[in-house]
């Protein structure tokens, strides 16, 4: 069979595995791979010594057709202290075989609650897809999963997520580099919704502190860049799409940016009773909290302090949510190669967040940005952003192997 005709071949069965595989939620809401749990022993609920960078087990999955290491790797955290988070490197049997690849695609994960989700513990979703391309997949846990589990998640804490990430890569170079692999110049930095941002967060830190990381092509799906604003539509409308973000984001900001709030001041019941059995005991889905919340309308869960955006405390809010917003407050390279996407019928995450970042990338010298914004709906089973998450993934599929094609 000519080299073309296999190619198109290969490009066809993986956009129809993606297509597949996303239909059942497996990118947006990561759910576990049963079948195959990466680890068979859970993690010590203890902070690792800080050190250098190893490997903590490594295993074939899929019949041997994905190879995993799960390593734990020197970075910081929230509170801007030295701390060893965890993360997984993936490969295809090609790329294991030969210990060569044609580049990276460093992978920053979608939401997730409960512990069995982060990468290290076997949610490989997208690592699978990329399986077929020659390319090496590097994804982070981020703070609060992995080997920091037991501790608070840093959820859509944008900058720390982005250094963990970055962390993470760096690291693994490292690491297949002592074990004799080499690698080409492609660097695919891909997130959809909490790994949208995480993208975009990466690209930011990439343009501020880490000159040397020269990243291919970043792809963002449906991300939270501009979290104030997106506190403002959910109070305009009254409503959000997935309540267990809301109430995740509020107690993560919380937390890390020192606001002091009681769950009591912050939640109406019964989540203020809930929060350390629903959220921080990471033993359920998005889908079971949102459920367990009851409503989408935020009056039934937001204390009235905070429906009140000229309160003074909704204005200590919007002033830590506005801290890592990346819709403002850097300047990006000029020289980035961006796919922005979204649906427009998502309120889970307002279109708005991917505009405000479009708009603040161009106007600051960014000029190769595809703008993808598509009306995606909501179905009985999910709302409209994880619905989106299977178009997404197609187009980063394509765009992917178009780039390393030519």
């Amino acid at each position: 069979m000519p080299f073309k005709a296999k190619t198109i071949i290969m490009k066809v069965n993986l956009l129809f595995f993606a297509a597949l595989m996303l239909a059942f939620g497996c990118f947006s809401s990561c759910n576990k791979q049963e079948e195959e749990p990466i680890h068979e022993q859970e993690q010590p609920n203890l902070d690792l010594a800080l050190g250098d960078a190893y490997i903590t087990d490594s295993l074939f999955l899929e019949n041997g057709k994905l190879k995993v290491y799960n390593y734990v790797y020197p970075s910081i955290d929230p509170y801007g202290k030295p701390i060893m988070l965890s993360g997984t490197i993936s490969m295809g049997e090609a790329v294991s075989s030969k210990a060569s690849a044609k580049g990276f695609i460093l992978y920053n994960h979608p939401t997730i609650y409960r512990a069995d989700q982060c990468p290290s513990k076997g949610e490989l979703s997208m690592q699978s897809l990329a399986k077929e391309m020659d390319l090496i997949t590097v994804s982070a846990d981020y703070y609060g999963f992995g080997v920091t589990e037991h501790h608070h998640q840093a959820y859509c804490i944008s900058l720390c997520n982005g250094r963990a990430s970055i962390d993470a890569f760096i690291a693994a170079k490292e690491l297949l580099s002592q074990m004799g692999f080499s690698w080409g110049d492609k660097i695919f930095n891909v997130g959809y919704s909490q790994g949208g941002q995480t993208a975009v967060a990466v690209m930011r830190l990439a343009a501020e502190q880490y000159r040397d990381l020269n990243i291919t092509y970043t792809f963002a799906g449906a991300g939270s860049y501009d979290l104030p604003e997106t506190y403002h539509q959910f109070v305009d409308a009254t409503i959000a799409g997935m309540p267990s973000t809301v109430v995740s984001v509020l107690l993560s900001y919380n937390e890390f940016k020192g606001l002091g709030f009681s769950n009591g001041g912050m939640f109406l019941e019964p989540v203020a009773s809930h929060i350390n059995d629903w959220f921080l005991s990471k033993s359920y889905t998005r889908q079971e909290i949102d459920a367990m919340v009851g409503s989408l309308a935020i009056a039934d869960y937001l204390s009235p302090v905070l429906l009140d955006t000229n309160s003074s405390r909704a204005g200590e809010l919007f002033a830590a949510l506005d801290q890592d917003n990346l819709c403002h407050g850097w300047m990006p390279r000029g020289d980035e190669h961006v796919m922005l996407f979204h649906s427009n019928q998502d309120i889970t995450v307002p279109v708005a967040n991917t505009q405000n970042l479009y708009d603040f990338l161009t106007e600051n010298g960014v000029t190769d940005i595809d703008l993808q914004l598509q009306d995606v709906a909501a179905t009985t089973a999910n709302p409209a952003h994880e619905n989106a998450a299977r178009n997404f993934a197609i187009l980063v599929i394509q765009r992917i192997m178009s780039v390393i094609d030519d």
